[in-house]
């Protein structure tokens, strides 16, 4: 913390001094309590245009709450609403009522996936203006902004994080803690005095739930900070899980915003959740899907979503999303799917989980491969999720024949869930809590081992200052993969201006949006055919063969040539 104060005060008087223009362009100090009132003006609209309808009477009784509960002393929180609840706005009005009665900084939401923070920065931006509103990940690439002005502010704002309303990614927040590097250091203290929204809660990785939730309280109990957990899935992270000394050390209390009494879960149902009895193979799944005049199909990986959508018609609205396609296609399949929605035509998705958590998509039917209960509740946040139906959604949770989950956090997930079965209602909150204290237990540990070491027998040493081992040992997410840009829209006129001047961080972020991660067998694979050129010396490779991406699936790993009648 006090290299981050150090680090920061150097790099802000050296550019006062030697670049005092843009200096002058970083963020004007915006008090929290002056957007509340935008925040109040615009829930009060809301609430005026919209219909009484029960989920809009839930929608602000639940605001209402925020209200009187954003009074309760600094320490950590959950709100624990089920998804059409509302919460995304409910946990931002508590979280700026709590900043302005306790006089906080800022309000910094971490969000897991980047497709979620995109929509929910659009949102803040509409309320807030964009100028107070710093949206931070590696797919950002700061085009936004109409003139030189406003986009120099915003990568200002991005180096420090000196904005009253921060939008990131988990990744970002929890690597920049653990890490010894200056540039990511600089933020650290302005985290101090914050009120940090995790989204989507449960989706904190086991393996590294003990360093998260250390660093978490310490800057709870240090650092002025107040946090505040919302899902519909509320992992279990209070006290001790088995007792054992191995076993997580929780936070010492979280308190539910939301009264149990209330029974969201019962007033806010929109869905019916079935199981198969038997599994199935690609071929009956296919046929489901053909039968079914609306549907979302959701698999656990790549390979079953592009060889379930391969048995599907080639026709106008079938859909395939995964992480086969680049960020930027993604993100472009999405929009179709929605204006796709809002037709009266047939709409059918194949896709891998990237859509469960907060993607705004609604289906009157959800099919589920087989996964952990808050995966399966995440699916079914997607089937009836604005409760236009007459009756209920169907979400069918199916096990895939012949297909057996990886060993890991996917087969344990899942074999928690079946531990709990049969499911009375799989909404209740008791349901979950069950379902995360048997997750729990099947994993080996909560502070992942990494070449004999983890991140506690690193850091609490009092006798040495390991932050360089800290910050090499600390992953959010483990990656082995290798990064591939794919020949997709504006991708090869950035290589080429990437050949010709060189790597700088405007052209990665850039590049960043036409880029597939892929695993060491499919890249020998590509590498093998001939396909793949390196980037210079960074870790970027180029696949410029058009008919390798396809503009359905994304990224094709089989050798297209080999279907191809070469004449000599």
């Amino acid at each position: 913390m006090l290299y981050s104060c150090l680090v920061d005060a150097d790099f802000l008087d050296t550019e006062a001094f030697m670049n005092p223009k843009r200096a002058q362009l970083r963020f004007p100090t915006v008090s929290l309590g002056s957007l509340l009132l935008q925040l109040e003006k615009y829930l009060s609209k809301l609430s005026t245009d919209s219909p009484m309808t029960k989920v809009n009477e839930i929608r602000k009784r639940v605001q209402n709450r925020c209200k009187e509960t954003a009074q309760y002393e600094p320490g950590v929180y959950s709100l624990t609403v089920p998804t059409g609840g509302g919460k995304t706005l409910s946990s931002l009005l508590w979280a700026m009522l709590h900043a302005r009665k306790f006089n906080k900084k800022r309000i910094i939401i971490a969000i897991p996936y980047t497709s979620i923070i995109s929509q929910t920065a659009k949102l803040l931006k509409s309320i807030f203006g964009k100028e107070n509103v710093l949206e931070h990940h590696s797919n950002l690439t700061f085009e936004e902004g109409k003139d030189w002005e406003d986009l120099t502010s915003q990568k200002l704002a991005s180096e420090n994080w000196d904005a009253p309303i921060i939008v990131t990614t988990n990744v970002r927040l929890f690597e920049s803690i653990f890490s010894n590097r200056p540039s990511t250091c600089r933020k650290l203290h302005n985290i101090c005095n914050s009120v940090i929204i995790l989204d989507e809660a449960q989706m904190l990785p086991g393996e590294r739930l003990q360093p998260i939730v250390d660093a978490l309280e310490s800057y709870v109990k240090l650092f002025g900070v107040t946090l505040l957990f919302t899902t519909a899935s509320q992992p279990t992270l209070e006290g001790r899980r088995k007792g054992n000394p191995k076993d997580l050390i929780g936070f010492s209390t979280v308190k539910e915003i939301i009264p149990k009494e209330w029974r969201l879960h019962d007033n806010l149902r929109r869905v019916e959740i079935t199981e198969s009895p038997l599994p199935l193979d690609y071929d009956q799944v296919a046929e489901k899907i053909r039968n079914t005049d609306r549907v979302l199909c959701i698999v656990n990986t790549r390979k079953d979503a592009m060889k379930i959508f391969s048995l599907l018609p080639k026709e106008e609205g079938y859909f395939h999303l995964s992480r086969m396609m680049c960020p930027q296609h993604v993100d472009t399949t999405l929009e179709e799917i929605r204006n796709a929605l809002k037709g009266k035509g047939t709409v059918k998705v194949v896709t891998t989980q990237l859509v469960e958590a907060g993607v705004d998509i609604d289906f009157p039917v959800v099919m589920r491969q087989e996964a952990g209960l808050d995966s399966v509740l995440q699916a079914a946040g997607r089937c009836n999720r604005e409760g236009k139906m007459h009756g209920l959604g169907s979400t069918f949770v199916f096990e895939l024949k012949d297909r057996k989950l990886p060993i890991g956090t996917l087969s344990f997930a899942n074999d928690a869930r079946k531990d709990i079965l049969p499911i009375e209602d799989y909404f209740d909150p008791s349901q979950m809590e069950k379902y995360f204290v048997s997750y729990y237990n099947r994993l080996h540990s909560f502070d992942k081992t990494i070449d004999g070491e983890n991140i506690a027998s690193t850091l609490y040493d009092p006798r040495r200052l390991r932050f360089e081992d800290a910050n090499n040992l600390f992953h959010l997410i483990e990656n082995s993969e290798k990064s591939v840009v794919v020949n997709f829209e504006k991708s090869r006129e950035l290589v080429r201006e990437f050949k010709k001047f060189g790597p700088n961080r405007s052209l990665f972020r850039h590049l960043g949006r036409y880029v597939v991660n892929i695993n060491s067998t499919d890249f020998v694979a590509l590498d093998k055919g001939g396909f793949l050129e390196k980037l210079g010396d960074s870790n970027l490779y180029y696949l410029a063969d058009e008919k390798q991406y396809d503009e359905k699936l994304g990224l094709k790993i089989d050798n297209h040539w080999n279907n191809e009648t070469i004449i000599i």
